[in-house]
C-alpha cells in the first residue's frame, strides 16, 4: 500500500534571519556562539574543546535555502564549516561528551547507526593560510552517501561574504554558490537511485574539528595556537514548504522554484564551473568503485 502524505504549508515562506534566535536553536557549543548586529549577524568558533552549531526551528519539504557565510580567515586547516539541510536532528542525538570532543568520532556514529535519513551538504574544508579552501558536497539520500562532488572558488571566502544555496525540489537538487549553479542532482524516476522527496528536513549549520581527513587527507592537522576559528553567518533565508502534519492541499504547487531546472544559459555556467573548478567527481572515480560507477553515474553522464 502506497502511504501518501499530506502537508499543512504555507504557500510561499521567505524566513530571513533578521533576529537568529526567532527562527533558530543553538543545539551544540553555545557559549562559542556570538549573535551580534541586533540579531542579524551570528558567528560559530571552535578550539580545542568544542565546537559549535545552530539548527532551525522549522522543518521544510522542498525549498530554496540560502545563506550569506564569511568563512575562517588565515590557517584554517582541519576545520569543517558546514551547511546543510538534514532529516536528522543530529546534535540531540548524542552525549555531550561526544559533541565536545571529536566530532569526527559524532559523524562516524551517526554513520555507523545505518539510519535511513536524508541530507543535503556543502562542507568547507579549511587549508594552510593561502591556499584555497575546498567545497564539499554531498547527497545522501536513506542513509547512503558516496557522492561528493569538490570544488574551488573563483575568489576568496574569507575576505567578505558570499551566497550559497541550495535548491530543493521534486525534479532537482541544485548547489549554487553567489547565483551561479555548481552542481545538480536528478530526481532519475526511471532508476533505483532514491532521492529526497518524502522526509522533511531542518536547516543545520556547525563547525568543528575533522583534521583526521579535511586537509590534504588529514596530513595536515589543526592547529590550535591559532584557535578560536570562526565562521560569520547572515541573512539566512527559506523560501520553502513549512512541514506540519495534517490534512488538505499542497498550495506551494504555485511557487515557481517547485518546479525549476536548469535552462540552458544556466546549464552553460554549470559546465564551466565544472570544467574550471571542480577537483573531484565519484562519478569518474573508477578506483573507488571497481564493481561499476553509481546507478546515477551512468544515467547523467
Amino acid at each position: 500500500m502506497k502511504l501518501i502524505v499530506f502537508l499543512v504549508v504555507l504557500p510561499w515562506v521567505a524566513v530571513f534571519a533578521r533576529n537568529f534566535s526567532q527562527d533558530f536553536d543553538l543545539t551544540w557549543g553555545s557559549d562559542r556562539v556570538r549573535i551580534l548586529n541586533n540579531g542579524g549577524l551570528l558567528t560559530l568558533s571552535l578550539d580545542k574543546d568544542s565546537g559549535s552549531a545552530f539548527q532551525s526551528k522549522n522543518e521544510y519539504l522542498f525549498g530554496k535555502i540560502s545563506v550569506q557565510l564569511k568563512l575562517v580567515p588565515g590557517y584554517s586547516a582541519g576545520t569543517v564549516t558546514s551547511y546543510y539541510v538534514s532529516t536528522t536532528d543530529a546534535f540531540y542525538a548524542y552525549p555531550a561528551k561526544i559533541l565536545t570532543h571529536d566530532m569526527s568520532l559524532f559523524w562516524l556514529q551517526l554513520a555507523s547507526q545505518g539510519s535511513a535519513w536524508d541530507e543535503i551538504d556543502f562542507e568547507f574544508l579549511g587549508n594552510l593560510s593561502g591556499d584555497p579552501y575546498t567545497v564539499h558536497t554531498n547527497v545522501i539520500t536513506e542513509g547512503k552517501g558516496d557522492r561528493e562532488q569538490q570544488f574551488r572558488l573563483w575568489f576568496d571566502p574569507t575576505a567578505d561574504f558570499h551566497t550559497y544555496s541550495i535548491l530543493w525540489n521534486p525534479h532537482v537538487i541544485i548547489f549554487y554558490v553567489d547565483g551561479t549553479p555548481i552542481r545538480e542532482f536528478k530526481n532519475l524516476d526511471s532508476t533505483k537511485v532514491p532521492f529526497p522527496e518524502s522526509r522533511a528536513m531542518r536547516i543545520h549549520s556547525s563547525i568543528w574539528n575533522a583534521d583526521d581527513w579535511a586537509t590534504k587527507g588529514g596530513l595536515i592537522k589543526t592547529d590550535w595556537s591559532k584557535a578560536p576559528f570562526t565562521a560569520s553567518f547572515r541573512n539566512i533565508s527559506a523560501q520553502a514548504c513549512i512541514w506540519a502534519s495534517g490534512s488538505g492541499a499542497y498550495p506551494c504547487s504555485s511557487n515557481s522554484w517547485l518546479a525549476k531546472q536548469l535552462d540552458a544559459p544556466s546549464l552553460e555556467r554549470l559546465m564551466w564551473v565544472q570544467k574550471h573548478y571542480m577537483i573531484y567527481n565519484y562519478c569518474i572515480d573508477l578506483k573507488r568503485f571497481p564493481q561499476g560507477l553509481p546507478l546515477e553515474c551512468a544515467a547523467t553522464t
